[in-house]
């Protein structure tokens, strides 16, 4: 095996460690709400099942990004395959964005600190 193909499994690594923290963790933020939902809450319930499926799918993506970055650098470094990671950056730049408020229900810069100084 040469370097190429070295790089290729860990790309493919990242890739499927993204799609299991996708498929897992969606599926255990589902679970967690069906037992809140089950238990009579059904508000927080949903609430639960946003909240914690949008995080899974930050994780998911930060995941996959890697996968992009070490793919473009390494093994397919040309313009086509740059512009390629570029629209991919900021489409999930945007969703990671768009996501985080919803989830917090603000703008990143509008959080106030809470008193042991770590943003609400």
């Amino acid at each position: 095996m040469d370097f190429e193909d070295y790089i290729e499994l860990v790309v493919k690594g990242f890739e499927a460690a993204g799609v299991l923290i996708l498929a897992i963790g969606s599926l255990a933020a589902l679970t967690g709400a069906a037992i809140t939902f089950v238990r009579g809450d059904r508000n927080a319930a949903y609430e639960q099942a946003r909240h914690d499926v949008g995080r899974v799918i930050l994780l998911g993506l930060e995941i996959l990004i890697v996968a992009d970055i070490v793919n473009t650098i390494t093994i397919d470094p040309t313009r086509e395959s740059a512009l390629v990671l570029a629209i991919i950056v900021l489409v999930r730049t945007f969703l990671s964005f768009s996501l985080e408020i919803e989830l917090e229900g603000t703008v990143p810069w509008r959080r106030r600190p809470s008193p042991t100084g770590e943003p609400e």
